[in-house]
């Protein structure tokens, strides 16, 4: 059975870190783009990081370069997404999914499994 289950949300100061992970069943990372959206209360989802199938190139929304880092562990089937300097705006549901393709495609239509979310509050 194809899942996408998330974790590592949680309430983190701002300035604090998380790492979010994506554990992928019934499917092996190696033929498929992984990417990391959000999406915050009133606003669209937005995409946040992408790893493609090869592992060999990244892709990141501008307001997170520098501060967040997706990588994964093939023997494990995960995906990480470590989240560091974190700020009230990161707050949100983030989700994992599945992409329809190898490459990186930041746009949520070329996904076409996804996990549940997990929340991440950024607070003081």
């Amino acid at each position: 059975q194809l899942q996408l289950v998330e974790s590592g949300g949680g309430l983190v100061q701002p300035g604090g870190s998380l790492r979010l992970s994506c554990a992928a069943s019934g499917f092996t990372l190696d033929y498929y783009a992984i990417g990391w959206f959000r999406q915050a209360p009133g606003k669209e989802r937005e995409g946040v990081a992408c790893i493609t199938a090869s592992g060999g190139m990244t892709y990141y929304t501008d307001s997170v370069k520098g501060r967040f880092t997706i990588s994964r562990d093939i023997a494990k089937n995960t995906v990480y997404l470590q989240m560091n300097s974190l700020k009230y705006a990161d707050s949100a549901v983030y989700y994992c999914a599945r992409g329809l393709q190898a490459s990186c495609m930041m746009t949520s239509r070329r996904y076409d499994h996804w996990g549940q979310g997990t929340q991440v509050t950024v607070s003081s």
